[in-house]
């Protein structure tokens, strides 16, 4: 990735302006250097003349004032960088979850929960020394060495022209070490992202990692995993070290050289008092923006990294088109059909549906059953446009979903997963997820109605307790149940229940099933199951081949 990468500069509007302010304070504050250099040199020079300390009392003067406001200076681009950092920041966190729920909603993709935490977390604030640091140091660095070698140039062009040949040293030396950090600091994200998968695969399986007494196993896993995070931390760190050596080795032989010329110069007269140390105080600062920008630059390199993988992510291919502009209709009214549908996934060779073929009539309720990996739920994503066809269409009432308006579609969708997500919030937050601003009386009713109502009343805060994470746990049947009061309250005409009775006893499984059954009545609803209990109240029974191929068929419940 390129230290200016235009790709994201144009992502955050925040960074637009902080390269505007550090432009004028670039400027500024190079103007202010060679002020303070020739004050100095002036001061210096009367003094070995004889000058009192009142015939100076100017130039003392306005060297504090230069003084004090290269301090404010330095503060306003810290302060602007980190304001601007900031900002640009939440961007890039808002830009990647809105590109992640629009374009991936099922992460057909194959990115896993912990690379996106790891990027969206600790990634994104890595890029706080970039946007914070490093791109006010390359403004000072192309600013301040111009500004020196000019107003060098005005009082000794031979100077000038040494310090003209030695700069570049610098920075072929940054473009050497910068190749090579490239490649380590990548390897650092991948060792991190490594880490992190890992480390949210295990916190998620240990209940199941005790049930079979591998824990242990796993805590050697996290530590073999770790130790290789910390070996490529540890290289990171030896070649920032070695590379700021190198840097000031080249930083110091530019200024002696420089140094050398202009003391012998003086000895010999050729060279004026004010001059010489003019060019003496401003030789090092040519070379000190270079040197500051070489260790921003391995400071933010981290942040570089993850941003280029941001970037893979933010611009990748979605896999849901954003739909077209028509209205939908209604699926109360008119039929849904899958129209010789394929489709297979980027992990997989072989297609998961090929030719399929399925109507789903108004009020109808249609029970989709067959082994597992025929492709039932990947009919349910196809269906909530988390995913587009290879081919073949969606049609309701004739009119295919991809010229359709998506967030009217899914308006008319109510989705009960086969493991509701239940987020950070109270009961009834987590019912009236599908319906903003829903009262309190609408989440009861949808609760009742869902069988959820007595074990909700029964919990310490009734529908104010709180659950997901860090809050009360939920057992499976509990969880469905608010599943299906999401559903109830919604009131959409099409239904979709993906397994809503996997894994549940039987007393819960019949909750369940009877909620389903009030659920069904005047709408159109799609369930996929194993268990009798809800293919036996289906109006029809649809049994997908193994391999999701067209051989459907259809039979009467």
């Amino acid at each position: 990735m390129r230290a200016l990468d235009q790709r994201l500069l144009r992502r955050a509007r925040a960074a637009r302006f902080l390269l505007a302010a550090d432009v004028l304070l670039g400027v500024v504050a190079a103007g202010l250097l060679l002020v303070q250099a020739t004050l100095i040199a002036r001061i210096v020079t009367r003094a070995f003349e004889g000058a009192s300390l009142g015939a100076v009392s100017t130039e003392l003067a306005l060297l504090a004032l230069a003084f004090a406001m290269r301090g404010l200076v330095a503060w306003g681009f810290e302060a602007t960088g980190r304001r601007a950092a900031s900002s640009v920041l939440s961007e890039l966190r808002l830009a990647l979850v809105e590109r992640r729920l629009r374009g991936q909603p099922a992460a057909l993709d194959g990115v896993e929960g912990g690379e996106l935490a790891a990027a969206a977390v600790q990634g994104v604030d890595g890029l706080e020394a970039y946007f914070g640091s490093y791109l006010p140091q390359v403004v000072l660095a192309v600013i301040v060495p111009v500004a020196v070698l000019g107003w060098v140039g005005a009082i000794d062009l031979e100077s000038a022209l040494l310090m003209l040949l030695t700069l570049p040293l610098v920075p072929i030396f940054m473009w050497l070490i910068g190749r090579y950090t490239e490649e380590r600091t990548r390897e650092h994200w991948l060792a991190l992202r490594l880490l992190s998968t890992h480390f949210l695969d295990v916190v998620r399986g240990l209940a199941t990692l005790r049930a079979f007494n591998r824990s242990r196993a796993q805590a050697t896993t996290i530590d073999r995993v770790g130790e290789r995070y910390r070996r490529a931390a540890m290289g990171t760190l030896r070649l920032s070290f070695l590379s700021g050596s190198v840097l000031e080795l080249a930083a110091t032989l530019g200024v002696a050289l420089v140094a050398v010329t202009v003391g012998v110069r003086l000895v010999g007269g050729g060279l004026g008092l004010e001059a010489g140390l003019t060019i003496l105080l401003l030789a090092p600062e040519l070379y000190a923006p270079l040197r500051q920008l070489a260790a921003q630059f391995h400071a933010s390199a981290d942040g570089l990294a993850v941003a280029e993988r941001m970037l893979e992510l933010l611009d990748a291919p979605p896999a849901v088109g954003g739909g077209g502009r028509l209205v939908p209709p209604s699926p109360a009214e008119w039929p849904v059909r899958f129209e010789r549908i394929s489709f297979s996934y980027p992990s997989r060779a072989q297609r998961v549906l090929d030719r399929l073929d399925l109507e789903l009539q108004p009020g109808e309720t249609v029970a989709l059953v067959g082994a597992s990996g025929t492709g039932k739920s990947t009919v349910a994503s196809l269906l909530l446009r988390f995913a587009e066809p290879d081919a073949g269409r969606i049609t309701v009432g004739g009119l295919d979903l991809a010229e359709c308006r998506t967030e009217l579609w899914r308006s008319m969708v109510a989705w009960v997963p086969q493991r509701p997500t239940m987020f950070r919030g109270t009961v009834a937050e987590n019912i009236g997820l599908g319906v903003r601003g829903a009262s309190q009386q609408r989440i009861r009713d949808a609760a009742m109605l869902a069988g959820a109502d007595r074990f909700v009343r029964a919990l310490p805060f009734g529908y104010e307790t709180a659950i997901g994470d860090g809050g009360r746990p939920l057992s499976a049947g509990e969880r469905r149940r608010i599943a299906l009061a999401r559903a109830f309250l919604r009131d959409a005409p099409l239904v979709i229940l993906d397994e809503p009775t996997a894994d549940l006893d039987r007393t819960s499984a019949d909750v369940v099933a009877e909620a389903v059954e009030r659920l069904r009545v005047e709408r159109t609803v799609l369930v996929i199951a194993h268990r009798p209990e809800l293919v036996q109240r289906a109006d029809r029974v649809v049994s997908l081949d193994v391999g999701g191929t067209a051989a459907v068929r259809n039979e009467a419940a």
